[in-house]
């Protein structure tokens, strides 16, 4: 595995939030989202995805499933493949029906995670070719094993996290390339993240270490200037992009999109 090498990626594909957006999943504790200043939300982050180069397919809302805007959840596409995941949310299963049919404009090879295996994509991240996989109450160890015998079948491989605290891994850590990660909360004193350049997030702006690396720009939630100053720090270009009303929803910013 090589820590240092990095991608580019060239497509995005995002969801437009729906009206229903107000009844999703959610133990925040926010408010319930306005979905108004979501859409206006959604249009800025889908331009903050342009100005990095990406060529941004957007599809329209779906008001039958409430979380279906968080389309990172039901698909991870890597280099060799695309995989269709299997969430671990109920009322979130059949989002997956409709994703088959766009990721085969992209892709010639489509993987499947099935029952009574279980997977989110934001419990996935991708360092090289190698991905870290969270144990979460989406993601089980079943879910997991599918996935890492899919990754080995194109010669990249995966290993497991387990959580006790965070919604998905990706809540906590956000790999920028460069072997830099953002990190924050319960993954701070796991070991298997000590060979990084670890860029430990304070715990009032925890929030923003789900960060997003693009060709060599990082999008970063607006209002956590702490964490905007230590990417920037780095080397990075920094686009800071308003998420509230997603937060409101345990939603980020790589929950967003698909990235390839």
């Amino acid at each position: 595995m090589d820590n240092t090498m990095t991608r580019q990626f060239k497509n995005a594909i995002v969801k437009r939030p729906c009206p229903e957006m107000v009844n999703g999943i959610t133990k925040a504790g926010l408010g319930i989202p306005d979905y108004q200043n979501a859409l206006k939300q959604h249009d800025l982050y889908i331009q903050a995805l342009e100005s990095c180069g990406l060529k941004v397919r957007v599809l329209e809302a779906d008001n039958r499933f409430p979380d279906s805007t968080f389309i990172e959840d039901i698909s991870v596409c890597t280099p060799h493949c695309a995989i269709i995941t299997n969430p671990g949310a109920a009322s979130r299963s059949r989002e997956i029906d409709g994703i088959q049919y766009v990721l085969s404009g992209y892709y010639y090879n489509l993987e499947r995670i099935e029952s009574p295996g279980t997977l989110d994509g934001g419990d996935i991240m991708m360092v090289g070719d190698h991905y870290y996989i969270g144990l979460s109450d989406r993601t089980n160890h079943e879910g997991a094993d599918q996935f890492i015998m899919i990754l080995e079948k194109y010669k990249m491989t995966g290993s497991k996290a387990k959580m006790k605290e965070m919604l998905h891994l990706k809540t906590g850590l956000s790999y920028l390339e460069n072997n830099n990660l953002l990190i924050a909360g319960e993954f701070v004193n796991y070991p298997e993240f000590e060979k990084f350049n670890r860029i430990v997030i304070d715990p009032d702006e925890a929030y923003s270490a789900n960060s997003l690396w693009i060709n060599g720009t990082v999008l970063v939630p607006k209002g956590y200037p702490g964490t905007k100053k230590k990417v920037e720090a780095l080397g990075y270009k920094v686009i800071e992009v308003d998420t509230s009303e997603f937060r409101k929803l345990d939603g980020g910013l790589s929950c967003l999109s698909l990235r390839f």
